[in-house]
């Protein structure tokens, strides 16, 4: 595997050397010790992402990337101050760790108006889901969704959906 360095001459009937570059993955430490390798599922990779992708936009409780274990790697890191986890009291003697809202999470009113776009998109017989169906109007969340659908909801619909939810000053201070 891999580009050779100097050119290789085959012996008279051994098989000819078809790949000329090694795969990324073989930088992976678990890689070599998978079985099956080549069978990497783009349609799952595609609905992993999307629902973080939507989890962390909509700030679904389990689904959302912010955590406090993403906040305290960049204290750790010493990146973005202003979204480092504050220790606040509580009760007696009771604290709480308290994470600022980050520039990527809609609000509530940010949130019904993205969800109500998608509840009121039509879409041809076959393209994918009935989006009436998976937007959860009173959960402020998207639920139900098959690989397909969350495909076509990364590449057709959200950039949409956000563009329309979002005011122009938002939409700058996202991609700052």
């Amino acid at each position: 595997l891999g580009k050779f360095k100097k050119k290789v001459v085959r012996k008279k009937g051994a098989p000819k050397i078809c790949w000329k570059k090694r795969s990324i993955f073989w930088d992976l430490p678990y890689w070599e010790h998978l079985e099956v390798r080549h069978c990497l599922d783009v349609m799952h990779v595609v609905k992993n992402v999307c629902d973080s992708i939507v989890g962390t936009l909509l700030n679904i409780p389990g689904k959302t990337k912010d955590g406090i274990n993403a906040r305290k790697d960049m204290q750790f890191l010493n990146i973005r101050p202003d979204l480092q986890p504050a220790e606040k009291e509580r009760e007696k003697g009771k604290t709480c760790t308290y994470l600022k809202p980050a520039m990527h999470t809609l609000s509530k009113a940010e949130k019904k108006s993205l969800l109500e776009c998608l509840h009121g998109v039509k879409v041809p017989s076959g393209y994918s889901s009935n989006f009436k169906n998976l937007v959860s109007l009173d959960d402020l969340k998207l639920t139900g969704m098959k690989s397909h659908d969350c495909h076509v909801l990364m590449t057709q619909l959200l950039p949409v959906a956000i563009r329309g939810c979002c005011s122009y000053n938002n939409l700058l201070r996202l991609f700052d």
